[in-house]
Formats: C-alpha cells, structure tokens, sequence
C-alpha cells in the first residue's frame, strides 16, 4: 500500500503563528468532511473514543486486579480503560494550557496503550520471546499497527493489486505522531542500540515514514511529551491510591527503616539516573509527607477517601503545574506546538513522581518476599465485631430464645406436606417498605460491625447523612 507522494522539506508550522496546518491534518487516505465546522482532531478523538481497541482496555489490569476487595472499602480498581481517561483528562488540560489543540492530545492519551497486552510488562516479554521470530512484540508498536491496520473503520483499493486494504482509524499525521512514544524503528534508540523499547515494526515502516515526514530524527513532538508526561503523573499517582484502597501500602511505611532504603534502591536506575542521590530523593519525599493535605493513614472511612482523592488531586496539580510553569519559562507565552519547543519538567518534580512509583513498587515487592500475595490484601479485623467478640455458643441456643432450647427435628414426619418455604431459622427477616424515592426513614438501626450501615463511619451517634442508629 503506498502513501501520499513523500517530500524531504524540513517540517515547520504551516498556519500562523505556530498552529496546526494542511500537512498536519493531512490523513494517508483522503477523506472529505462530514459536518462543516468540525475539526480534523476532533474527529480522530471521536473515532478512538469509539474504537474497539479502546473498549478491550477494561478487560486490562492497570496496578489492582479488578474484583479484589479490601475489607476497608469495597472499591473498583482502575483498569487501562480508565487509566487512559484519566490520562487523557490529564493531558487535554496541560496541552491547552501550552497551546496544543485539546482534542489532539486527548487522542493521543486515549491511544497510547491500545497495543499493551494483559499482565502489563511480564505479558510484553512473553508474546516479544514468543513473537522473536518474526520480529518481536512491543506494546507502543503494537499500537500504531492497531490505529493504521488493525482497528476496522476505513478500507481502500491498493493500487498495486486493487483489493481492498485497512487503513485502521486513517488518523491524521499529527495525532499519530503524537500518539508515537517512541519515534524509531526496531533497534534504531538513539542513545541505547540496545534497548527493547520501539515505536514501529518492519511492517508498518511505511506508514511510519509517512507521519514521520519532516520531523526531526528520534524526536518526539511537543504533543508526544505532552501525552508521555500525562501518563507519567496519571499511573503514578493513581497507582499509590489504589494501593491504599486495596490495602497493599501503608503510608506510615514510608516513615520507617528498611522500607525507605527500598524505595531508593528500587527507583534509582529505573525511574531516575543511576547516579542520583538518594539524598535528593528523600527529601522530595519528605516535602511531600511534610504537606497537610498528606494521607498518613487510610481506614476506608468516608472522611479518609475524600482526604485521599484531595491528596491526588493536589498531587497531579502540582506536577502538571511545574511542567507548565518551566516550559513557558523557557518558551514564553506563544502557542507551543509540534516541534516548536521541548516539555520541560524540572528534576525535582520528575524525582517526585518516579519516586512515587518505586515506592509502590518496593512495597509490594516486599510483600512477596514476605511470602504474602499482594494481589490480596490482609484482613483486617472489625471493631465490634460479634464474629470474634462474641463466646461460643452452646448446641441448640436460638437467637429469638437467647437460651438453650430443644434441637430442632432433622426428620419429617412421613404424613407432613412438603412446602418451597426455607426453614425458619433460615429465613431473613424482612425490611420495612417504603415509597420510591421517599427519604430515608431515621429510626434507630443496629449495626452488627460497629459502624454506621449507611456511611461506614465509626460508632459515632448521630452522623451527617441524618440517620441516628445504636
């Protein structure tokens, strides 16, 4: 399948002032518009949003396998689907404040894990060994043959045989390249020959060097930085607090030896360079714990997930923040787009973040060795609970009797009728009623586990939702 005709022009904005022009929105099969007033990148978020490559992202685990429960707060964990979400809430905000188009971004956010498999990076080695030869398997390519081959939206004639051919989601060269983390072929980093990371398979070189054309070798654009730091803050900071939701952190942790220690050893090297201090990492660590809005503990209670979803917010805010303020340091205040300038994210933020990572990391890796599965949390007991606080009971006691009684007859008597009904010491004792959308009554309720049965708080007498119980 061949492209539009190549040129060898160095790539430079075509609209005034920095913005987005033909070659930009230019697509490899042309299309005409559909609705006027409709832009190019809005129609190529559109078509990611309701792709089928997008939906199969839930079935994905994200850093909690969906299902597990904490016996804090039943929660549902995130999943690549909606990491990817919050990933592109995250950057469509950070690239309009720069001066990228939103919708542009957004759909690269939205794609930029189309292609990962289940099992995250251990599912990646596998299908690259299992794949080695007929050349390997890498996730962000994976991606770009999913957007221009795979995902079924666009199909035309190829000019050599004439048959039709997949075009994929036919997305323009600028979202494609925003969506290309990595803008080199197999075996061609700039920096690591040897690296197993790449953006595009032997394949796909075609298409590649199509949205490739004009761009500065091994360069990303300004929107593949945009789309990459997004990421980075998004699975960061999400990641910590599904932990804390799951029960496998304890923030308390973080104050003490020898966990501390195992967090620099497992973020310098792979999340920051090999001859960073771990100085400089614990004290970015201990700015951080040093801030109010900090989660020092997590019970599940309501109060504490609202004060965790404060400290995330807080926490994406002052990241993106920092990006935005040192690039237009550096920038100025013009639209930033393509290849116009360079993300600048100061060190101490991008320890901060990384850091964030290894220590999510260095404890579960903990926890392993420990012989625990970090795919479970520990069970924690409930206070008040009449499971274990309560005696042993002797054979025959009724809980309407409160005493010993006769046992119950195992056997029927031959002339009894038989009858669907559950025995009565099985039968579940049936809710007063009340008319839809009535509010709720606020009689006296009573709590089995110590805790309000509408808000989950500690026994507290009368709670905020209005309800009194005992």
């Amino acid at each position: 399948m061949e492209g539009p005709e190549a040129t060898t022009a160095p790539h430079r904005p075509d609209g005034p002032n920095g913005v987005y022009g033909p070659s930009d929105t230019e697509r490899w099969a042309a299309e005409p518009d559909k609705r006027p007033g409709r832009t190019a990148f809005q129609r190529d978020r559109a078509r990611v949003l309701h792709s089928g490559a997008l939906r199969r992202l839930a079935g994905k685990t994200q850093v909690v396998t969906p299902g597990t429960r904490s016996y804090d707060w039943d929660a549902s964990p995130r999943t690549r689907l909606t990491h990817s979400l919050e990933c592109a809430q995250v950057g469509r905000e950070l690239g309009a404040a720069l001066g990228c188009d939103p919708d542009l971004v957004e759909a690269a956010c939205l794609s930029h894990d189309m292609g990962h498999p289940p099992f995250g990076h251990n599912g990646e080695e596998a299908l690259n060994e299992f794949a080695e030869d007929c050349g390997g398997f890498e996730g962000n390519a994976q991606s770009l043959r999913l957007l221009t081959r795979l995902e079924p939206k666009r199909f035309v004639p190829d000019p050599g045989t004439g048959e039709l051919v997949s075009v994929g989601l036919n997305l323009t060269r600028a979202s494609l390249d925003a969506a290309t983390k990595y803008p080199w072929a197999r075996g061609g980093h700039p920096t690591d020959p040897g690296s197993v990371k790449f953006g595009a398979y032997e394949d796909d070189l075609p298409v590649f060097e199509w949205l490739r054309r004009g761009a500065p070798a091994d360069r990303k654009c300004f929107e593949a930085q945009v789309m990459d730091w997004a990421d980075d803050v998004a699975y960061s900071v999400h990641d910590f607090e599904d932990g804390l939701h799951a029960g496998h952190l304890d923030p308390n942790l973080l104050f003490a030896e020898p966990e501390r220690t195992a967090i620099w050893r497992v973020a310098i090297g792979r999340y920051v360079p090999a001859d960073t201090d771990p100085e400089e990492l614990r004290e970015a660590l201990d700015r951080l714990m040093e801030e109010e809005w900090w989660p020092h503990g997590y019970d599940g209670s309501a109060v504490a997930q609202a004060r965790l979803k404060d400290a995330t917010s807080q926490l994406i805010g002052r990241f993106c923040l920092a990006a935005e303020g040192a690039t237009r340091a550096a920038y100025g205040s013009g639209r930033l787009t393509r290849y116009a300038a360079e993300l600048v994210v100061p060190a101490r933020r991008a320890q901060r973040v990384r850091g964030a990572e290894g220590g999510r990391r260095s404890v579960r890796d903990a926890a392993r060795r420990a012989g625990a599965d970090p795919r479970r949390p520990a069970r924690r007991p409930r206070p008040n609970s009449r499971r274990r606080s309560a005696p042993a009971r002797p054979r025959g006691w009724t809980r309407s009797s409160g005493r010993s009684s006769t046992p119950r007859r195992t056997t029927r008597p031959a002339n009894a009728r038989s009858s669907t009904r559950s025995p009565p010491h099985r039968r579940r004792r049936a809710l007063p009623s009340r008319p839809p959308h009535a509010p709720h009554s606020t009689r006296r309720r009573v709590s089995r586990s110590g805790h309000c049965p509408f808000t989950r708080q500690a026994q507290c007498g009368t709670l905020a939702c209005g309800r009194t119980w005992r």
